[in-house]
């Protein structure tokens, strides 16, 4: 494909109660999938060939039989004891706070041994560690550090604003535009969570996180940041000295259209200090299928977008493909969020096995894997779309291959022009060696661009990978759900 990293969900031991994300040793690797000596292999092979490792660092909550977690519970004494977050039942016997886990039902547990709740926003088997502890900042950043020893080049930093809670743990207030047709279960979503993330304190934390990253040479800090861009600005740090990259999920949440996107992202360049760096993501673990979102001819054009905006782009596996999601039975879910929530909320759906050829499991597999791959993988896969000029495979490894051959694409600046249609996003790439005019349909017609820019104008790239030609830069044919690419020579 051309790609720079890898980012690797959680490995680390874990009795998968969360496919891995409640972690049991943060400095391991589970024999599901090994041990040190493969990473170690994994590491020097990546980047042998030039590839980074990213690897997932699960800050907020341990697995509940994590060895210190195990201590915590045993009794008020323990030196582990204020690693989590323990309080005591209120009068009436409720829990300490009106907090919900985000997996259904309330944040807390009661533990007999005890006698009181522990925090937990997740699955009662992920309890969340206590930053405000000065023994647990340390014990994590030696896990960063043993991670990074090793040579790994940075980290995806999971629910990261999350990791301080406010001091008195007071209730959140409730969501007045909270849907009716929410699960009864889902206390988290009724809530405006004010209290329980997202803290000043927490940037402290991560200028920590920047400062021991920052002693070894070209890492990177990459955290899952959920907020609002005026809060989600802030995690980048005062002068740049937080994260890298705080995970820009905001076009996910957009309607797939022309003016709803360049709203997007034009307000992120406007509201970006001159330090920061722009990301941009369309598919993940927690979300459906960018294809099945979208379809299969938009699910171009957004290649193209995020292969071309000013920024780091992130892709899902198999989005190069074009994958769709998967269907997978009521008595076959897997994803924790689904069993409690209902199939609707059920992630498994964008989770199948990556679809390598037209063998038994889509070649991921010589036996049957946990989920169903979806029926079309005879005909989507990376065999099959290897040998097809126009597939969408090529097209991700041509914007990927031309993306690391252009100065332009690398580090030019943003401008969205205007070009008569509201169905069309065009944006300009400026750079000292070059101009790019990106052109994109969201619209199922035909549509002529007129954009206000002098100069020479070759497509030299369209997501329909037939196009290559001079035209004029005031009339500009477009097809339907079309994306080019045009260099602009002055």
């Amino acid at each position: 494909l051309g790609m720079d990293a890898i980012w690797i969900s959680p490995f680390y031991p874990s009795p998968m109660a969360d496919f891995g994300y409640d972690v049991a040793d943060y400095c391991n690797v589970d024999p599901v999938f090994g041990d040190l000596a493969v990473f170690d292999r994994l590491v020097a092979e990546a980047h042998l060939r030039g590839i980074k490792i990213i690897i997932d660092f699960v800050p907020n909550h341990t697995s509940d039989q994590h060895h210190w977690f195990r201590e915590s519970r045993k009794s008020f004494n323990n030196p582990r004891r204020n690693w989590y977050i323990w309080r005591d039942a209120k009068q009436d016997g409720s829990p300490p706070n009106n907090w919900g886990s985000a997996f259904g039902g309330p944040a807390w547990t009661w533990d007999d041994t005890t006698e009181q709740f522990y925090l937990h926003q997740f699955l009662k088997e992920q309890p969340e560690l206590n930053w405000r502890e000065p023994e647990v900042h340390t014990a994590m950043m030696d896990v960063l550090r043993f991670w990074l020893e090793r040579g790994v080049d940075g980290f995806r930093m999971d629910v990261v604003g999350m990791i301080i809670k406010d001091r008195d743990l007071r209730d959140n207030p409730f969501n007045p535009d909270t849907s009716a047709d929410l699960p009864p279960d889902d206390i988290y979503s009724r809530q405006l969570h004010l209290y329980n993330g997202d803290q000043d304190e927490v940037h402290e934390i991560l200028r920590d996180f920047r400062h021991l990253l920052d002693q070894y040479s070209d890492r990177c800090a990459i955290g899952e940041v959920w907020y609002a861009l005026p809060r989600w600005i802030k995690y980048y740090g005062e002068h740049g000295g937080g994260l890298h990259l705080p995970i820009n999920f905001r076009l996910m949440s957009q309607p797939w259209e022309a003016t709803s996107i360049r709203s997007s992202v034009d307000g992120l360049e406007a509201a970006l200090p001159p330090f920061a760096w722009p990301n941009y993501v369309l598919g993940n673990h927690d979300a459906p299928r960018l294809a099945s979102q979208i379809g299969e001819p938009q699910a171009r054009v957004a290649a193209m977008l995020l292969l071309t905006l000013r920024g780091t782009p992130t892709l899902y596996y198999g989005d190069e493909l074009g994958m769709v999601n998967g269907t997978i039975s009521p008595d076959r879910i897997q994803d924790p969020q689904g069993h409690r929530l209902g199939p609707e909320r059920n992630r498994d759906v964008g989770r199948t096995p990556m679809q390598w050829n037209d063998n038994p499991f889509a070649g991921f597999s010589s036996s049957e894997p946990w989920l169903h791959v979806p029926p079309d993988f005879v005909s989507c896969n990376v065999a099959k779309q290897s040998t097809e000029f126009t597939s969408m495979l090529n097209l991700y490894r041509k914007l990927l291959w031309y993306r690391s051959s252009s100065p332009v694409l690398q580090g030019g600046s943003y401008r969205a022009v205007e070009a008569g249609e509201d169905g069309c996003f065009t944006y300009i790439r400026d750079h000292p060696k070059g101009r790019t005019l990106i052109a994109l349909n969201f619209a199922d017609n035909t549509c002529t661009l007129s954009i206000p820019e002098e100069g020479k104008a070759v497509v030299i790239l369209s997501t329909f990978l037939d196009r290559e030609e001079e035209v004029s830069l005031s009339n500009i044919s477009m097809r339907p759900n079309e994306g080019i690419i045009v260099e602009i020579n002055l």
